[in-house]
């Protein structure tokens, strides 16, 4: 097995083309609980929503122990619980024509695009056993992304005020690569990430991406300058690795990584169905 370690760079296969050096290790204070982290590929939102909720349900309980998922979506818009859907700037049938959905959730935060070439990541942490507030655990998900986007060989970095990553944060003209949005039931996160990685840009000219208008958006692909890259679910999972490690290290946690880079999906998917089984606890 393969574990992230305090103070150590991610590690990836030399098909990534990360720059370790890049990487600013997070600090750790203490190791804790190892967080069990997955890999499901592409999954419709509604799945994975519900299969968020059920893991809230088991972890509040106490039958499993802290999740990560990480994955990718269909195309797909979801507003925050209080958000303002006069951010959604595409027509209703434009959006019926291409089959994007638009999902109200409980999460913070205003308009989210979700699609190909964007990994999302949907951490269930129960924060009293980590002894961690919500804003300690926001910046620890904004740690990582920042670390992730380092590990390609993008600056990024946090904007006081605008939850998420940025790319330019304190320019006049910062590009947003990276969204989060949180929820807390019972003591248990869920909702959480959202990086580009060879996203279609395009896409985000549906909205006012996080309810701001005028605000770019961008991907690691594109600060790269692989501007005709297509979205790739391989690059996704690439990312995926990454962010895990960079998250476990700001939790001060474990993770199995090789967990994350098993090809086996539908094995992946039915184990985490079983913990979910109350007598398989």
């Amino acid at each position: 097995m393969r574990y992230a370690r305090e103070a150590e760079p991610p590690v990836a296969a030399p098909s990534q083309q990360i720059r370790l050096g890049a990487v600013r290790p997070a600090t750790v204070l203490r190791v804790t609980a190892a967080i069990d982290a997955i890999w499901l590929g592409r999954v419709d939102y509604r799945d994975a929503w519900g299969l968020q909720k059920r893991l809230v349900e088991a972890r509040a309980a106490g039958r499993i122990g802290d999740q990560l998922l990480l994955l990718e979506h269909p195309a797909v818009l979801t507003l925050g619980r209080q958000a303002d859907a006069r951010h959604v700037l595409a027509p209703r049938a434009e959006l019926a024509a291409r089959g994007i959905e638009v999902i109200r959730v409980e999460r913070g935060g205003e308009v989210t695009y979700h699609g190909p070439g964007q990994l999302v990541g949907y951490p269930i942490i129960r924060l009293a056993d980590r002894a961690m507030l919500v804003r300690p655990f926001v910046r620890a998900l904004e740690s990582a992304l920042v670390e992730t986007c380092a590990a390609f060989g993008v600056d990024a970095g946090r904007r006081d005020g605008h939850p998420g990553c940025w790319i330019e944060p304190e320019s006049a003209t910062p590009r947003k690569i990276g969204a989060l949005g949180v929820r807390v039931e019972r003591g248990v996160t869920y909702h959480g990430i959202a990086l580009n990685v060879d996203v279609q840009i395009g896409d985000f000219d549906l909205i006012d991406a996080c309810g701001m208008p005028g605000v770019g958006s961008t991907s690691i692909a594109l600060e790269s300058g692989r501007h005709d890259e297509r979205p790739s679910t391989t690059a996704v999972a690439e990312a995926a690795v990454v962010f895990a490690d960079a998250f476990a290290r700001a939790l001060g946690a474990f993770v199995d990584l090789d967990r994350i880079t098993s090809d086996d999906l539908t094995a992946a998917r039915s184990g985490l169905e079983r913990r979910l089984v109350p007598d398989a606890a």
